[in-house]
């Protein structure tokens, strides 16, 4: 069962890579611009005006600037709302690029990704320890009666809005934990800290264990921790933890850094 789970996690693992270094991954990422932060509608290196209009953004511009919408060269004026979907679907592109709109607590945006991007380019892998099977463990969760709201630090140095759903329980090195979750489609979703964070880890990685049963049981895999969108770029705005959510002892387990290949 343990190889199983071994060769479970390197796919995973090989899927993760694959998904991080795709066109429009995490690394493709090379602005983040908040609208409200440009009066006149002129975006850095974004032709067209852009501006906001209640639960839209109005994109307006000229056959010269080179945009299409919906894969058509656009001129004139177009309402947009926010993109759900991959990012390589986006409703706006300029060439290669895509141009995700995208809304905050109503602060809209406009998000530049360039498959040409340095990061991208400069992509070795992700440092992850191999399987191992004491790093994933059962675990309980309980959700809250309600929601409940808290403003985290993002890290774009601005504070939002986090919705936690519930505690997730479980015993790691002996003694018993918790984190405070959120969800994430079907699965909950944990931002945690722990002893090797900033050293030899990234500052914060997520956790995204199963959706529990009835009962509340799941898996708790420190195995498949993650390192958050904002590892790969500096314009993702990840919420960073909860209070509480900075485990005591070293989770030795999961992704932990991009890889660095020094000069000799």
């Amino acid at each position: 069962m343990t190889t199983d789970a071994s060769d479970a996690w390197k796919q995973w693992h090989a899927t993760r890579e694959e998904t991080v270094a795709a066109p429009y991954g995490p690394l493709a990422l090379t602005a983040t611009h908040w609208i409200e932060d440009y009066p006149d509608g002129r975006l850095p290196d974004i032709p067209g005006t852009w501006a906001t209009d209640g639960d839209a953004v109005v994109l307006t511009a000229t056959g010269a600037d080179g945009l299409t919408v919906a894969g058509r060269p656009f001129s004139g004026t177009a309402r947009l709302a926010a993109d759900s979907g991959p990012e390589a679907g986006a409703q706006v592109a300029l060439g290669a690029k895509r141009l995700v709109v995208l809304v905050r607590e109503g602060v809209w945006g406009v998000r530049v990704y360039d498959p040409a991007s340095a990061a991208r380019r400069a992509f070795k892998g992700i440092d992850a320890d191999p399987y191992d099977p004491r790093w994933s463990v059962p675990g309980r969760f309980t959700p809250y009666e309600a929601t409940r709201t808290v403003r985290l630090g993002n890290a774009d140095g601005r504070e939002r809005g986090f919705a936690l759903v519930g505690e997730l329980a479980f015993s790691l090195a002996g003694r018993e934990r918790t984190l405070k979750v959120a969800r994430q489609g079907d699965r909950l979703w944990a931002v945690f800290a722990d002893a090797t964070s900033g050293d030899t880890s990234f500052r914060f990685r997520f956790l995204h264990p199963e959706a529990p049963d009835a009962e509340g049981r799941t898996t708790v895999d420190f195995n498949r921790a993650q390192l958050p969108p904002c590892a790969f770029a500096d314009h993702f705005i990840c919420p960073f933890p909860a209070p509480g959510n900075t485990l005591d002892v070293p989770i030795e387990a999961g992704e932990r850094r991009l890889t660095r290949h020094d000069s000799n």
